[in-house]
């Protein structure tokens, strides 16, 4: 048979083994309690035995037997203890009790526990437990004192009816919140699984409410749906990329085919040489290629970060970069001048930072017009981070797309007339976010002279401990 959802849940199980402790607590506690008290109540009676049992034997040594025996029967009648007064053969002379607790008494004194019998006024019979002592006398006699310990019973008995009732509430008290806790608790799981039920039906958009308590189920819930928005985020991302990647390679791949439908044409019309068609249409798959290498670079860096990081010097590749393009710049008109800071230690992976600088710096010449400027620096900032940073006088790119540009495949207007794939930029903030960078979009230097107002693309960097 199974058990209600409630009752398998695990903060009721943990309530049902707390409430066990406690009980098993609790027994203890009152086991010691009783015994404690029995303990107690015994040395008392004991002390007060003792006490009387000296004053009788006093009386004895000072008058003689029939002022004891007078004594005895005095105090029989007071009911307070149990008396018997006996001679030297053990025969009753007086006393409440009509025999001896002790079977076989040796010795000068002995003390024992034994069972008394009352009949109270209602008829009621009750049995309690007494404690006595049997002395034997200068002259031979005994005589034995004994109290009873019925108030004591009667005491325990009440502290123990007092101290179930007392865990028996306290149960049913911890049975109840038990209870009560798990029902809140299934409830708020309950929100959490219908989430996860809908995100595997595909809703992504699904979102676990948050009651700002501040407790674990809160913060579970919050971090669950941080979760889902970076998997929505990146699926739509996906989505987008394989639409964008579709949109722009459906031209290049429907001009590869026209060329070699073109080619084959000629070619078996014998107007062109075939090697000439065939090189065309690898030129067109290499662009693809390309292409399809930067998704794949990109898709490598946001997964697993970038590999095989090593302490270098990045003044040592800005130096490297603005030898490589600076002849490229001077072909193309372009004033191409450096300013780099020695020691400047990052720890990363080099080829990647290499790459991603060097699209900055072909973004600023491919955009520059003839007879601008661009400006590659690499300095410490007064944060103690490494920048880079490439400034331009082409054309700048809109405060508002600066942060669009990043994303993949996407170009702006006034780049549509260039080749290119729109995944340069998305390359460089993947390998910044790699090494814990990140990348800047500001406006150049300004409009003058026909140009600008330009763009500073900076790439700042930890700097290494």
């Amino acid at each position: 048979m199974k058990l209600p959802s409630l009752l398998r849940r695990t903060p009721f199980r943990l309530t049902l083994l707390f409430l066990a402790l406690f009980a098993a607590a609790a027994s203890a506690i009152l086991a010691y309690v009783y015994f404690a008290s029995a303990d107690a109540a015994r040395t008392k009676a004991e002390r007060d035995v003792r006490g009387e049992m000296q004053v009788l034997t006093g009386i004895y040594d000072a008058r003689g037997l029939d002022a004891l025996n007078r004594a005895v029967i005095d105090r029989t009648l007071t009911g307070r203890y149990e008396y018997l007064l006996m001679d030297k053969a053990g025969d009753r002379i007086t006393g409440s009790l009509s025999l001896s607790p002790f079977e076989n008494f040796e010795g000068n004194q002995q003390w024992i526990t034994f069972p008394l019998t009352y009949t109270l006024a209602d008829g009621t019979v009750v049995r309690p437990q007494a404690r006595g002592v049997q002395v034997r006398l200068a002259g031979g006699e005994m005589l034995f004192v004994g109290a009873s310990l019925i108030d004591t019973e009667a005491y325990l008995a009440r502290l123990t009816q007092a101290l179930w009732a007392a865990m028996g509430i306290v149960l049913l008290l911890g049975l109840a919140g038990g209870v009560l806790v798990s029902r809140n608790l299934e409830r708020s799981m309950g929100r959490l699984g219908k989430v996860v039920t809908a995100v595997q039906e595909g809703d992504l958009k699904a979102r676990v409410p948050v009651r700002n308590s501040g407790d674990e189920l809160d913060e579970l819930g919050a971090g669950l749906n941080v979760m889902l928005e970076r998997m929505e985020a990146s699926m739509a991302s996906i989505r987008h990329a394989g639409d964008a990647i579709a949109h722009d390679l459906r031209s290049p791949l429907t001009r590869m085919r026209a060329k070699l439908e073109v080619a084959l044409m000629d070619a078996e019309a014998g107007k062109i040489d075939g090697v000439d068609a065939v090189q065309l249409a690898l030129d067109e798959a290499d662009s693809l290629l390309k292409t399809f290498n930067t998704v794949l670079a990109i898709a490598r860096l946001q997964a697993g970060g970038a590999p095989d990081s090593k302490v270098f010097d990045a003044a040592d590749l800005a130096a490297d970069m603005a030898e490589l393009y600076e002849p490229a710049s001077e072909d193309k008109g372009l004033e191409f001048s450096a300013e780099i800071e020695r020691g400047l230690m990052v720890d990363g992976n080099q080829p990647f930072l290499a790459q991603a600088l060097a699209n900055i710096i072909d973004n600023a010449i491919k955009y520059t017009p003839t007879g601008g400027a661009v400006m590659l620096r690499a300095r410490r900032r007064s944060s103690g981070e490494i920048e880079y940073s490439v400034t331009d006088t082409g054309p700048g790119v809109p405060e508002d797309d600066r942060e669009r540009v990043i994303e993949r495949f996407v170009r702006l207007d006034n780049s549509r007339t260039e080749a290119g794939s729109g995944l340069g930029l998305s390359l460089v903030g993947a390998v910044m976010e790699a090494h814990g960078g990140r990348i800047i979009l500001d406006e150049g230097p300004g409009a003058y002279g026909g140009f600008g107002p330009g763009l500073r693309v900076a790439l700042v960097l930890p700097a290494a401990e």
